[in-house]
């Protein structure tokens, strides 16, 4: 079976890396979501979920950071994809992941989402430490090489201005009548989510 899923890497702190001649990318923070393992470990990771019919992969991984995280954000960039194989009751599954680099807006951490056991901002410098899975950490290292350019975009005014604040339907995090998502004033019916484990891989 085939998955696709999309998410990405949330970061506040733009202008604040621009303090000096060259980007501080140490002044960023970044949004991670912990679950627990089978053995209770926490494993960190990079929020991301199922894209639903009608989206586009950039709008799943603004939703995804909202429902996972309780934060919105405006996506700045493509950040890189992440396939990987995983068995789930007896299926066989091929997931495709898109990341992208997604600058803080609005919103306050929260981890009513009951699939998520801890949210956190994380210092920038401490991801390659902080991720569990090798292919989220490839991730930070493209993340470094975008984020210098995006700091003195945002700087500059040349980034996109923020979009109106997103709500996350608490029926999303429960079970309930089918979910719908509002984005401000404007609402727009939701597919339901599709809440498949990921068994392994990020």
């Amino acid at each position: 079976m085939l998955e696709t899923s999309a998410g990405g890497l949330v970061v506040r702190g733009l202008e604040r890396a621009a303090s000096g001649p060259q980007p501080d990318l140490s002044r960023l923070e970044v949004a991670l979501i912990g679950r627990l393992d089978r053995r209770g470990r926490m494993l960190w990771s990079m929020p991301k979920g199922h894209i639903e019919p009608g989206e586009t992969v950039e709008e799943t991984a603004r939703r995804e950071v909202l429902e996972e995280t309780g934060v919105d954000g405006t996506v700045l960039a493509a950040l890189g994809t992440i396939d990987y194989w995983f068995v789930a009751e007896g299926r066989r599954i091929h997931k495709t992941v898109h990341h992208h680099l997604i600058r803080y807006d609005h919103g306050e951490l929260c981890d009513e989402d009951p699939e998520i056991t801890e949210v956190a901002w994380v210092p920038f410098d401490d991801l390659p430490r902080r991720l569990a899975y090798p292919d989220e950490r490839r991730l930070v290292e493209a993340a470094r090489t975008l984020l210098p350019q995006l700091v003195h975009a945002e700087v500059a005014g040349d980034n996109p201005p923020p979009a109106d604040a997103q709500v996350v339907d608490p029926s999303r995090r429960a079970d309930g009548p089918t979910p719908v998502r509002r984005t401000g004033a404007r609402g727009s019916a939701a597919a339901p989510r599709d809440d498949t484990p990921e068994e392994s891989g990020p």
